[in-house]
């Protein structure tokens, strides 16, 4: 009994409270530091730790950042977890350290080089990945790709840029959105020639595999790019599978078999569209798509969708 009256005691001294209003319930102002009496304006307290967080919590953040906590997220992609210090850049004099040293080489010897070395290689796949409106996913694939390969060192002497590009047409591929060699090419820099010769190497080094790409893995984003309303979308689509079916290109790429077909289904429509403006979506020569074109001409009649609605009757297309 003896032992809860003192104990009692002990936490009534302990306990911040107004001398003129015990009962009240206490203002806190973290702005201030203050504890506050809400009865006579009394500040009871001050310097009051906030024990919160450090910034707001916005709903729309919370997918990207948590601001609750100090210091950008871990990567996991990075050995070190990126528990990195970053000495922020001055200006003049001040940019330079006690003995004279940049605050830049001071920053670089906080990440080891090959952490230094994949985050280069991150913000160059990123930056390809902008250039062609790839979602988040494939970034995210891409750079998971380029950890293994650089991790392994299977590829030794091949540049981070030209495995980079050739990770990036492995992801596409392998999330179903493919795109074309020359594609990759156009926001790398990188000749089409490495990179099919570092894509093969990496699914060797890796043991994984891609699916075969067809030519309708390309025909929706191919119309949408020529503006082709959805019917006509379709019936390119049906002509390349069927044309591939009845083994009317044998040894034909996809990309210039759903180029053909896109040619045959438009100029059918009313939605005609020249071999000029399907070469510059699809990237393939105008002798590519006019041969492609000449193998399933013969049997054009037999690729349509039955309830195509025809503006140019099949014996009036063009037979180049």
């Amino acid at each position: 009994m003896l032992r809860s009256m003192v104990s009692g005691d002990a936490l009534a001294l302990l306990r911040v409270q107004c001398p003129n209003h015990p009962d009240a319930i206490l203002v806190e102002d973290y702005r201030a530091g203050d504890m506050i009496c809400p009865e006579c304006g009394l500040v009871v307290g001050d310097r009051v730790i906030d024990v919160g967080s450090e910034w707001r919590m916005f709903s729309n953040d919370k997918a990207l950042k948590d601001p609750s906590r100090v210091g950008d997220a871990q990567n996991p992609l990075l050995n070190g977890e990126d528990l990195t210090t970053k000495i922020s850049k001055g200006t003049g004099a001040a940019s330079f350290g006690e003995f004279g040293k940049s605050v830049t080489y001071q920053n670089r010897r906080t990440t080891s080089s090959s952490d230094r070395a994949m985050l280069n290689a991150f913000k160059e796949i990123s930056t390809m990945a902008d250039r062609i409106n790839l979602p988040r996913n494939i970034i995210d694939r891409t750079n998971n790709l380029f950890k293994q390969v650089y991790e392994q060192k299977s590829l030794k002497g091949r540049a981070n840029d030209t495995i980079a590009s050739a990770c990036l047409y492995i992801a596409c591929r392998q999330d179903g959105v493919a795109r074309t060699f020359k594609e990759i090419c156009a926001v790398s820099r990188i000749s089409k020639k490495e990179i099919g010769r570092c894509f093969k190497l990496i699914l060797k080094a890796l043991e994984t595999s891609v699916d075969l790409i067809t030519a309708g893995d390309f025909m929706s984003r191919f119309c949408s790019n020529l503006g082709l309303p959805k019917h006509v979308q379709m019936a390119a689509t049906q002509i390349a599978r069927e044309a591939v079916e009845l083994d009317l290109v044998p040894g034909r790429s996809p990309i210039s078999v759903a180029a053909a077909a896109i040619y045959m289904a438009s100029q059918a429509s009313a939605e005609k569209k020249t071999q000029k403006e399907i070469r510059d979506i699809a990237g393939v020569a105008h002798a590519t798509i006019r041969q492609s074109y000449r193998l399933i001409y013969p049997r054009a009649a037999e690729l349509f969708p039955a309830d195509f609605k025809f503006d140019t009757p099949v014996d009036k297309l063009p037979q180049l």
